[in-house]
């Protein structure tokens, strides 16, 4: 049997829809991107609210994986001078691909054609900027199955989720880079840094 996890009918079904991934993306996408952080929505609230931020968007799009057969995994990338950004990831033929919100437009959706973990975050080097045109990205946590968090209803919670990016902070992170490595990264130039602020909100 199907489990809905606590979601009514109508909002299990909403999220089998979103298959392929790239419509979960595509939903993500299409609702309002939460500049302050002033919430951590559980995947309910979000699809009432319509309104996340980087956090909750990986929320959802776990929770609209686990809904379609996938385990709810989570990855935590983790920058120096610069906000961690947390993806949900995914395996299909082996490979591993990401969804994710983010106000950067280089930092969302990865197709499944990366052969581990580690391959699929160094996707994210060159896009993972801050505003002083800074490459950031320097670890990458394993993935998180947030099936450990079942008890306290994650998907389905009124009350924001703080205690899953709290859970990362404490998860083991893999260097990405070698020292050198981090000391001969180049500055963003200036079409990839106005092309990752298309859409950005302020």
């Amino acid at each position: 049997m199907r489990r809905d996890f606590g979601l009514t009918p109508r909002e299990a079904a909403f999220l089998r829809r979103l298959t392929p991934a790239w419509r979960i993306q595509r939903f993500l996408d299409q609702i309002d991107y939460d500049v302050r952080g002033e919430g951590c929505r559980s995947p309910r609230r979000v699809l009432r609210e319509r309104r996340v931020q980087c956090m909750d968007g990986a929320l959802f799009a776990a929770a609209a994986l686990r809904l379609q057969g996938h385990p709810p995994l989570i990855v935590d990338l983790e920058g120096v001078w610069d906000s961690d950004h947390v993806l949900a990831v995914f395996r299909e033929d082996g490979c591993w691909g990401a969804i994710a919100r983010s106000n950067y437009s280089g930092l969302r959706f990865r197709e499944p054609i990366h052969r581990t973990v580690r391959e699929l975050a160094i996707s994210y080097v060159e896009a993972y900027f801050n505003l002083r045109r800074q490459k950031t990205l320097r670890r990458h946590s394993r993935p998180v199955d947030l099936s450990r968090f079942d008890a306290r209803g994650w998907m389905t919670a009124e009350e924001d989720l703080w205690y899953v990016p709290e859970h990362l902070v404490h998860v083991r992170h893999h260097r990405l880079l070698t020292p050198a490595q981090e000391k001969h990264l180049g500055p963003v130039d200036r079409r990839t840094f106005e092309a990752g602020l298309v859409g950005r909100a302020t």
